[in-house]
């Protein structure tokens, strides 16, 4: 940014996307970054997967619901000249904190170089793991209403569900929030044949992973938490042999 108050020095901020957690899914420039940095911030849970590079290195973490606070201790560690990474989940441009250092810099006025660095994304990961259920056009939805209110999720899920789109759902479901689920779902239901295909994935890539297929009848909502992602396919979502597909259309004719 032009005009702003504090000098970058030499430092830069990477936001980094980890993948969805086992070292083997981070990208070749994840790695090269995480080696080469001085400085890394992060949640404590996704701090933890990246434990074989805190050799030598300055670690800044903290507990849920403190990004505001780790975007401004790596900015400010970036603002006096060191390299810092700040790792988010999956992408970090898909619910991750990329966004937020860009919001806080310009609160702030702060003039920075600044790389956002891609990862494999949760709903990626699992579409893989499944077959290739987002092979057309599809959503990505998020069903916390910590920072959008339900009424605003609810007109989306209607929307999406109205015109047959596949969706990803991110943070389905958690301690305190465990209606918002059953909630979708009927939305869905209204729309969609009940044997619609849902994939489920849980502690996506991680040694405790479980991914299954089931459908919008039988989905069990015990078998669903924070760590888990869902893809809710659409009419033209189809088990072919093992693998759930969305077909494109290739042999209508």
């Amino acid at each position: 940014m032009q005009g702003s108050k504090y000098s970058s020095g030499q430092g830069k901020l990477y936001v980094l996307g980890l993948g969805p957690g086992a070292k083997k899914h981070r990208t070749l420039l994840a790695e090269e970054i995480l080696r080469q940095s001085q400085v890394i911030v992060g949640y404590e849970k996704y701090l933890s997967l990246v434990q074989d590079h805190f050799a030598g290195k300055e670690i800044i973490g903290s507990g849920m619901r403190q990004e505001v606070w780790r975007v401004e201790k790596a900015l400010q560690k970036a603002l006096e000249g060191k390299r810092v990474t700040l790792v988010s989940s999956g992408d970090p441009g898909i619910y991750g904190m990329a966004g937020l250092v860009f919001e806080v810099m310009q609160q702030k006025d702060l003039s920075l170089a600044v790389e956002v660095v891609p990862g494999v994304s949760a709903g990626q990961y699992l579409a893989a793991q499944v077959g290739a259920p987002l092979m057309l056009d599809f959503a990505c939805l998020s069903l916390s209403d910590i920072l959008v209110p339900w009424e605003e999720i609810e007109k989306r899920l209607k929307a999406l569900a109205q015109i047959d789109l596949v969706v990803v759902l991110y943070n389905p479901k958690s301690k305190k929030r465990f209606w918002q689920l059953k909630q979708a779902l009927q939305i869905f239901k209204q729309y969609r044949s009940e044997q619609t295909w849902i994939a489920v994935g849980k502690n996506l890539s991680l040694n405790e992973e479980q991914i299954f297929l089931t459908t919008l009848a039988d989905l069990d909502l015990e078998k669903v938490d924070m760590r888990t992602t869902l893809i809710v396919g659409n009419k033209d979502t189809k088990l072919l042999s093992d693998w759930l597909v969305t077909l494109r259309g290739y042999f209508k004719n």
